[in-house]
């Protein structure tokens, strides 16, 4: 078994005094997982380092073996723009850590991939929290546990929605929703728009929307959490 590609690196894992097990998310290959070699050398250093961007070529005997990574190259290197700046650390660590614990190996990652990216490539953009609230969005989506927001739950309308209720997803209008609205979530405008520009506080609702799902629809069922930089990120960006 053997193949060629390229993607983020979410996880280094020591194995030895100089190897590492890697775990990666590709546009074609989903979540890998490889053995490298001398990983933790002096020269290789540089490379292995969580959100870098690299090309490899993958072996395995069989396919029930783990993969060996070889050729490995740096293909573009993200950490400068994480390193000077403690907030999009945490965001980096959250993001690589529910991939971890949310996607299996060779999963078919479609747009939630498009997330990554996207998050990566605007990373040195003012807006560039706005870019990890669409990869939570999308990962609800992935996880098959995705919102409804296509029409109000209770009037089947199209228009005017609102809220999401926190009990079943689904959207709900602003005439139905008035009364309750302090126990709903705000309407994902900016997501369903693909509005890069929302205000904080749009950003903050659909944090702590997606945050909350993602715990009661999958994380807890799996006697997990959300990783304790996610929980710091409202904190972090007083939003």
């Amino acid at each position: 078994m053997q193949f060629s590609g390229e993607g983020y690196i979410i996880k280094v894992q020591n194995h030895g005094e100089k190897s590492a097990i890697i775990t990666l998310v590709c546009p074609e290959h989903g979540k890998v997982v490889g053995f490298v070699e001398s990983a933790r050398s002096k020269k290789n250093l540089g490379i292995y380092q969580i959100g870098n961007y690299i090309s490899f070529n993958a072996y395995a005997r069989v396919a029930e073996n783990m993969l060996s990574l070889k050729g490995v190259e740096l293909a573009r290197s993200y950490v400068p723009a994480f390193l000077a700046n403690t907030d999009k650390i945490e965001a980096l660590s959250s993001m690589c850590q529910l991939l971890n614990v949310c996607v299996a190996e060779n999963d078919d990652l479609g747009k939630l991939y498009e997330t990554v990216d996207d998050f990566f490539t605007h990373i040195h953009l003012e807006n560039w929290l706005v870019y990890y609230s669409f990869f939570e969005f999308y990962l609800l989506e992935f996880l098959g546990i995705g919102l409804d927001v296509n029409e109000c739950a209770v009037t089947g309308k199209h228009q005017d929605l609102s809220y999401i209720s926190p009990k079943t997803g689904r959207a709900v209008c602003a005439q139905v929703g008035e009364p309750y609205k302090d126990r709903l979530y705000g309407y994902p405008h900016y997501i369903i728009d693909r509005n890069y520009q929302p205000q904080s506080q749009e950003i903050a609702n659909v944090l702590t929307m997606t945050g909350a799902f993602l715990n009661k629809n999958f994380l807890r069922q799996h006697n997990l959490q959300l990783p304790e930089n996610r929980g710091n990120l409202l904190k972090v960006f007083k939003l």
